[in-house]
């Protein structure tokens, strides 16, 4: 990946529904290049899909938290599979450092969400986790 396909990424993530014309036009190459560009980008899985956010996506979750969880032994892929399977968990990333998981949750009350830790919490190989509510959240790399 070259610095035009890395140009064309960060293009693409502040505007996923920018036409061909305007991002060749930003990016200083014709319409088939930019065409060309995104084709093997998807070709080569780097682009996996595109997505749309509604704001009814927030208000049916409007309570949101990050969990990090450290899990003791071989047990990840094990935990993964549990909390992707739980239709308040949002999305789980593996992580390097003190945290093994951290797992994207969103519910409709605090309540919920509480229920959510406890359920979670109790999954074997969980050794331990802390939370953040999510507060506010802005897209990186947008412009005003």
């Amino acid at each position: 990946m070259d610095r035009m396909d890395r140009d064309l990424l960060a293009a693409l993530r502040r505007d996923g529904r920018a036409a061909l014309s305007d991002l060749a036009a930003t990016l200083g190459v014709s319409r088939a290049t930019i065409r060309a560009r995104i084709e093997k980008l998807e070709t080569r899985g780097i682009i996996r899909g595109y997505t749309v956010q509604t704001a009814q996506d927030l208000m049916d979750a409007p309570v949101r938290g990050l969990m990090m969880l450290a899990i003791s032994g071989p047990g990840a892929e094990r935990v993964m599979h549990r909390l992707t399977g739980n239709p308040a968990v949002k999305q789980v990333h593996s992580t390097n450092g003190k945290w093994d998981l951290i797992v994207e949750i969103g519910t409709e009350t605090l309540e919920d969400l509480d229920r959510v830790l406890f359920d979670i919490r109790r999954l074997e190989g969980v050794e331990t986790s802390e939370t953040s509510l999510m507060l506010n959240t802005r897209k990186g790399g947008r412009r005003a």
